[in-house]
């Protein structure tokens, strides 16, 4: 009777060890399924700074200068390191994907640091977009092309910083010369210390890069204002309705959802604190309904009254939809204490984009995530039936060829 006690109680010990380990597995795995959960949600989510909020540090704290005035800074651009294995012909554009699941969609700034020699960005898409601001410069100059005389020390200093910066950078391309530089694959030369300059000194800047480039400067009311741009590519916006108004004007005007809710207050105060050390990044994303990479056609001639999506055609063949992107910069001049917006945008068919593990499903899922004001904002009324149904059947493949799902973060997360 003993022994039987015994060995009942050997199997009760077992049990509960068994118990136990089982116990532990989940927890363990629940654990993990959390963890993973978290990873995944800040992969996709930007890392947007709080600017109102003191722990960022010295990079948004309040200066004490007044507004308007600017002490030029001592502050130098560290020396940019030739681009690795760069070529005119072979160097392909940057992916950038800055979409993110839903079901939320976050409105913020989505700023993140930049580093140095990654400034400008230039690639084998380079001759297309020369090509297309040489000729909207000779065609629309005055009107894509504008400098206000409180803006043109700042416009010279962009002009000669991008003069120093390129040939460190590619040096494969361009020549830096006693007067200015000199673009190798195009021929180009430019003399930047004569006076007065042959062009607008936006235009010049505008004909070394593929970005479209605009100055912000503060005036002594605090505001910061758009008075000089050489937007050549703009797709939506026309700088001539934009030119002389303040930032806040600039977005409202456009009815940029939310930027008074949620981005007025914190623009302001980034811009104000922006330091010539500490520049910026961030990237945003529209659908096109057309394959005009300049302007966007479909939402009505450039130089009409007024532009909007009311005048674009409704599902158009998916042959038609393009992904357009654009990669910001924002960095404050030492000398003038300009802000300079460059503005580098990326313009791929819809049809090729698809064909990246992950791209079709994320998109999709993000367009999803839209609310009102930014659905029509964007003008997803035009275009979600043809563009949806296209996202959601690639998807679908790629999960058939055994795309799997739960490793997209080890492959790819936002903004690319």
């Amino acid at each position: 009777m003993a022994s039987r006690v015994l060995n009942t109680s050997q199997y009760h010990l077992k049990d509960i060890a068994l118990i136990g380990l089982i116990v532990a597995v989940c927890i363990w795995t629940v654990n993990n399924i959390l963890k993973r959960w978290k990873t995944k949600q800040e992969a996709t989510r930007p890392s947007t700074p709080d600017l109102e909020k003191k722990p960022l540090g010295s990079k948004f704290k309040k200066s004490d200068r007044k507004p308007g005035e600017w002490t030029p800074s001592a502050f130098k651009r560290p020396t940019a390191p030739p681009y690795p294995n760069w070529d005119v012909h072979t160097t392909k554009p940057i992916p950038y994907r800055p979409f993110r699941y839903g079901p939320k969609y976050f409105i913020t700034m989505g700023l993140r640091s930049m580093k140095w020699d990654e400034w400008i960005e230039l690639d084998n898409h380079y001759f297309r977009y020369h090509a297309d601001k040489t000729r909207r410069i000779k065609e629309r100059g005055t009107k894509n092309c504008m400098t206000a005389p409180e803006a043109m020390d700042g416009a010279i200093e962009l002009l000669e910083e991008l003069c120093t910066y390129l040939p460190e950078r590619y040096p494969t391309m361009f020549l830096k010369t006693p007067t200015g530089i000199t673009n190798l694959v195009t021929n180009e030369s430019f003399n930047i210390v004569q006076r007065p300059l042959p062009e607008n000194p936006m235009a010049t800047s505008a004909r070394l890069i593929q970005d479209d480039l605009a100055l912000m400067i503060e005036r002594p009311d605090g505001d910061y204002y758009l008075l000089a741009g050489a937007i050549l590519l703009p797709g939506f916006w026309r700088l001539q309705d934009k030119f002389g108004m303040r930032l806040s004007e600039i977005h409202t005007s456009g009815n940029v959802p939310q930027y008074r809710e949620k981005l007025e207050k914190g623009m302001m105060n980034f811009f104000r604190r922006l330091k010539p050390e500490d520049p910026v990044l961030r990237n945003n994303y529209f659908i096109q309904v057309d394959d005009n990479l300049a302007w966007s056609d479909s939402i009505g001639p450039e130089d009409s009254e007024e532009v909007s999506w009311n005048t674009a055609q409704k599902d158009k063949a998916i042959e038609q939809h393009f992904f357009r992107s654009e990669r910001q910069s924002l960095r404050r001049l030492p000398r003038s204490g300009a802000v300079v917006f460059t503005i580098r945008t990326y313009f791929e068919p819809i049809t090729e984009i698809v064909k990246e593990p992950y791209v079709p499903g994320r998109l999709a899922s993000a367009i999803r995530s839209w609310g009102e004001d930014v659905s029509r904002y964007k003008g997803k009324e035009k275009y979600e039936g043809v563009l949806l149904e296209y996202l959601d059947r690639k998807h679908e493949e790629q999960v058939a060829a055994g795309l799997d799902l739960d490793k997209e973060d080890d492959f790819r997360s936002y903004p690319f």
